[in-house]
């Protein structure tokens, strides 16, 4: 197969999966694709804005560095628990520090966000504008992050109508669509893990717990031997997700689809950025290989060529 292929790039949303479209990108580039486009639903669209900023590598180290004891400075609980548990200020600071007042049709990249207007149940695509702006509104995971108003717009995650947003793709002028699900139905991959990774993570889980059953303590009263509402809304999220990107699909199917099995983590699990990202890099590696020897064959030689 020809390198230096010129690819529009589609990251899904779910959660802290998306740490995945990290390795994704990283096993693209080491085999020469150029990503000249990106279209991408809440972690997808994080991640896809870090990219087009030459940042990437930054938030990489950031969150593969976290320690439990971090955690307290990230969480800021909303306290208009109406709207949703957490604000999200101060990620949204920190990414600034990475980032700065980006404008999208700035950017080296086509560079497309997808939000949903719960006010008028329709899909919004971010072409321009503030970036980060646009990323806010993307990941707002409902009744977690607190949705972004803007006019008459109350905008939450992208993933709410569309987790894998193929269609602002279809215009672009480029050899190959690729699209990363997040939701597949795959075994979780077995990652060797560095030494100190998995302590490190345990504390970061017995962190992140206390912190999720502080906030439904205020929220709600839960039932004697029910389930927590995270995990029921958890469970929720990821039906319907998968659900809407098999609809997704079948109307804009991509050249080539990566996927990530469902199980690599937990849609709130973001202290397990090494072992997703990792995944990542493998789904990748895997699913290249596979349309290697595809358009290597003599029946279907010239589709990629």
């Amino acid at each position: 197969m020809k390198q230096s292929k010129k690819v529009s790039l589609v990251l899904g949303s779910g959660g802290a999966r998306g740490y995945a479209h990290i390795g994704v990108i990283e096993e693209l580039e080491r085999v020469g694709y150029e990503i000249v486009s990106i279209s991408g639903s809440s972690m997808g669209t994080l991640v896809g804005a870090l990219y087009a900023c030459e940042k990437m590598e930054e938030f990489k180290e950031w969150v593969t560095g976290l320690e439990g004891a971090d955690l307290g400075k990230w969480l800021d609980l909303s306290w208009d628990f109406r709207s949703g548990v957490f604000r999200g200020t101060k990620v949204m600071e920190k990414l600034f520090t990475m980032i700065g007042n980006k404008k999208i049709e700035e950017l080296p990249i086509k560079y497309t966000a997808v939000a949903t207007d719960l006010n008028r149940n329709k899909e919004v695509w971010f072409q321009q504008g503030d970036l980060l702006n646009a990323v806010r509104a993307s990941i707002a995971i409902p009744a977690i992050l607190t949705p972004v108003q803007i006019g008459e717009m109350l905008l939450v995650d992208g993933g709410v109508l569309n987790p894998l947003p193929v269609a602002p793709t279809m215009s672009d002028h480029t050899d190959l669509t690729i699209a990363v699900n997040l939701y597949a139905d795959l075994p979780r991959p077995d990652i060797v893990m560095p030494p100190g990774e998995s302590e490190k993570q345990s504390g970061i889980t017995t962190a992140i717990a206390d912190a999720l059953e502080k906030a439904q303590n205020l929220l709600f009263r839960e039932e004697e031997g029910g389930a927590p509402v995270h995990e029921v809304l958890e469970k929720t999220l990821d039906s319907v997700q998968r659900t809407l990107i098999s609809y997704h699909l079948g109307n804009y199917p991509p050249d080539l689809l990566i996927n990530i099995s469902k199980d690599v983590c937990g849609t709130f699990d973001f202290h397990k950025a090494y072992p997703t990202i990792e995944a990542g890099r493998m789904a990748a590696r895997e699913a290249l290989s596979s349309l290697s020897r595809v358009s290597t064959s003599p029946s279907v030689a010239g589709r990629y060529a």
